[in-house]
C-alpha cells in the first residue's frame, strides 16, 4: 500500500510517500481503506516536534527521540471497512466508517488498522471529506463546550482562533446551542466567522483580545493567545475558560475556572458530531482537499498559521 512516512522530525518535506506492506488486523481491530484523512495541527506538531513550551522532552520521550515511533501519522480517517479482526462485532466489510485512530495514528495511508471501538458508522449523507475534516476540531469543540463548560442557551461565548479547525466548529456549535458568540480572527476571515454564526467578530490585528473590557461565560482559546492570568480577567464567575493550546507552565497554573488538556477523541463524541453534518447544521469548512501525494503541501498550509478550517488528503 502507499503511505506517507515520517522517519525524522522536521519540515513538511520529511513526509515522504512510499510503499509499505498492507496491514493485518489484530482480533479487536478493523482495517479501513482510507477515502479521506485530515492533516491536523496535531499531526503537524508531531511531524515537526513543535511541542508546547516545556513539553519538548516529554513529547520526545512519549513519541520518539529523533522521529515518531509511529512513522505513519494521521489521526482522523473516513473510509470503508476492508477487513475485520476475529473479535470484531457490529461492522461488516464494505461499511463506511469514520473515527480517530488514537496513539497508533496511521491514517495517512491507503489502509489503516484501528480498534473497532474507535469507529462509528458514517452517515450516508456525509461525504468522506466532510467527516474527515470535521472530526478533529468538531469533537474538541463539542467536548469543551458541552462536556467541560456545560454551555447553556443565552450564555456569552468567546472563541479565539475562530477561523481554524477547532474555532469554526466552536462558533457553530455554540450558536446551535443558543449562545451569543464573539469570534476572534483576522480581518480577512471575519465574514466567514460571521457566516458561521458569530454575533460579533474581533479582528486581532487591530484589537487586543486580552483587553476586551468585558467577561464571558465560556472561553475557547484554540490558538494559545491567553495565559491563565489573562483568561481569568475575561471569564465570569462560575464560567469556564479552556486553553486548548497550553504549555507545561500554563497547565500547572490552571485551576478553578481555567482548564487545559485535550478532548478524548472517542467514538461517542464522533457519533454525536456526525449527525450534525448530515442535517446540515455543521459546515466542515474545508480549505483544501489534496491527493495523498501532496501531503507536504497540506502540511505547509497547516504550518503557515493561516489555515482556514480544515485540510484533508485523499489516497
Amino acid at each position: 500500500m502507499r503511505a506517507v512516512v515520517v522517519q525524522h522530525y522536521g519540515p513538511p518535506s520529511v513526509a515522504q510517500l512510499t510503499e509499505l506492506p498492507s496491514p493485518e488486523p489484530k482480533p479487536d481491530q478493523v482495517v479501513v481503506r482510507v477515502a479521506a484523512a485530515a492533516v491536523t495541527a496535531g499531526d503537524a506538531r508531531i511531524r515537526g516536534a513543535s511541542f508546547p513550551p516545556g513539553m519538548g522532552t516529554l513529547g520526545r520521550l512519549a513519541l520518539g527521540l529523533r522521529g515518531p515511533r509511529s512513522t505513519v501519522l494521521g489521526m482522523v480517517v473516513s473510509g470503508t471497512v476492508e477487513a475485520l479482526g476475529s473479535r470484531v462485532a457490529g461492522f461488516a466489510i464494505g461499511d463506511e466508517v469514520a473515527g480517530m485512530a488514537g496513539g497508533r495514528m496511521g491514517a495517512h495511508a491507503e489502509l489503516v488498522t484501528i480498534e473497532a471501538k474507535r469507529l462509528v458508522h458514517k452517515p450516508a449523507g456525509v461525504s468522506h471529506d466532510a467527516a474527515a475534516a470535521a472530526i478533529f476540531g468538531g469533537t474538541t469543540a463539542l467536548h469543551f463546550l458541552h462536556d467541560v463548560a456545560g454551555l447553556q442557551p443565552g450564555q456569552d461565548v468567546l472563541v479565539i482562533g475562530a477561523s481554524g479547525a477547532v474555532g469554526t466548529s466552536a462558533v457553530q456549535l455554540a450558536t446551535l446551542a443558543g449562545a451569543r458568540v464573539t469570534g476572534v480572527t483576522s480581518g480577512r476571515n471575519a465574514e466567514l466567522v460571521r457566516t458561521l454564526g458569530a454575533d460579533e467578530v474581533v479582528d486581532y490585528t487591530t484589537t487586543d483580545p486580552t483587553a476586551l473590557g468585558r467577561r464571558f461565560d465560556v472561553i475557547i482559546d484554540a490558538v494559545g493567545t491567553l495565559t491563565p492570568a489573562t483568561a481569568r480577567a475575561l471569564v465570569r464567575e462560575g464560567g469556564t475558560a479552556v486553553l486548548a493550546v497550553a504549555g507545561l507552565g500554563e497547565m500547572l497554573q490552571s485551576r478553578g475556572p481555567i482548564t487545559t488538556g485535550t478532548a478524548p477523541g472517542s467514538a461517542a463524541l464522533v457519533g454525536r458530531l456526525l449527525p450534525l453534518l448530515e442535517r446540515g447544521e455543521l459546515d466542515p469548512v474545508i480549505q483544501a482537499s489534496l491527493p495523498l501525494a501532496e501531503i507536504a503541501r497540506a502540511y505547509e498550509i497547516v504550518d503557515s498559521g493561516r489555515k482556514v478550517g480544515n485540510v484533508v488528503v485523499r489516497p
